[in-house]
């Protein structure tokens, strides 16, 4: 798919962490949004917390390439790395990091690194699959960094099951239509779900424009987009945030919480 590998090496790879992941019990779900600061990393801590609750074993990789935050919404300090595993310097156990909450993985990323000599070679991913032949998680999660570049595409492609999280703003949804035609080249869904956005209803409007835009351009016809919920805007969340802390746990009862519980259940639908 990309430039500098061939489409015939690209599909051989596709097919190879395709059959990896039928063959594990662990479950995929790879987390994205086109465009940045529409919250994804904070959801994707706190859909893994609810996860945890419900007695899943989930691993959180941190696949924003250069700008990571995940440690810091799970108030830890890593020592290694996903970097270090992808270098040889460290084993896969060493970078499964043990967060504060219970059953709650963390493969690490790291600010600032330079990754340019790993460009469109697949390394990055190749973590995906190694997780997923331990066979001893039950949900990975992965969260992407902003936009559609080589290394979001990477781990888009090893992945059936594909979340996007966006909100209202003209410019976000330009980026998630922007990943519906790129999806629809070689998937057959997407999940969208919206953050900071006042009511269900709206989303779902939003997402029935999508539907018929993509339609009226002639996107695959077989390519599906499925909406899953949204998730309000609350000062808690923000407030957490800054804590160090995650909304779901500290306000359990509130109404973003309970909102996102509902995504939740959207989600384990499609995975199991």
């Amino acid at each position: 798919m990309f430039n500098s590998i061939s489409s015939q090496a690209s599909k051989l790879i596709n097919l190879t962490k395709r059959r990896s992941i039928k063959e594990s019990k662990t479950k995929l779900l790879t987390i994205t949004s086109g465009k940045g600061g529409v919250g994804k990393s904070t959801f994707t801590a706190n859909m893994a917390y609810l996860l945890s609750k419900r007695g899943y074993k989930v691993v959180v990789i941190d696949a924003d390439i250069g700008l990571a935050n995940m440690q810091v919404l799970f108030n830890m300090r890593p020592a290694l790395t996903l970097f270090d595993y992808i270098e040889g310097h460290a084993k896969l156990d060493e970078v499964l990091l043990q967060t504060p909450y219970e059953n709650i993985t963390l493969v690490a990323g790291k600010s600032g690194f330079q990754y340019s000599n790993h460009s469109n070679s697949f390394v990055f991913s190749r973590i995906v699959e190694d997780i997923l032949n331990l066979n001893k998680f039950d949900i990975v999660l992965i969260d992407t960094g902003a936009g559609l570049n080589e290394y979001v595409k990477e781990f888009l492609q090893i992945s059936d099951h594909i979340l996007a999280i966006t909100t209202t703003d003209p410019s976000a949804l330009t980026d998630v239509y922007a990943l519906m035609k790129m999806l629809s080249k070689d998937k057959n869904q997407l999940k969208i779900c919206f953050n900071h956005t006042k009511n269900y209803k709206i989303g779902q409007t939003i997402t029935n424009s999508l539907e018929s835009l993509a339609k009226n351009n002639r996107l695959n016809p077989e390519f599906m987009i499925e909406y899953i919920g949204n998730v309000s805007t609350s000062h808690n969340i923000s407030t957490t945030g800054r804590l160090r802390k995650l909304f779901s746990n500290e306000f359990k009862n509130d109404t973003v919480t309970k909102e996102l519980e509902i995504v939740i259940n959207a989600l384990l639908k499609t995975l199991y």
